[in-house]
């Protein structure tokens, strides 16, 4: 069976969609600090509540 190299227009658009994903975290976050609402986020298996 033949095995061919990811495309190097799949990697940038995994980056891209890396970048993107941050960006919108950050903009999560800055939302949250305005209006005092917690931000949810996923650590150790769980859905946990964080203050921004």
């Amino acid at each position: 069976m033949k095995t061919t190299k990811p495309k190097k227009r799949t990697r940038d658009f995994s980056a891209a969609v890396g970048r993107a994903l941050r960006r919108a975290a950050k903009s999560a976050r800055k939302t949250a600090r305005a209006h005092g609402t917690p931000v949810y986020v996923w650590q150790d298996g769980k859905i946990v509540a964080e203050k921004p």
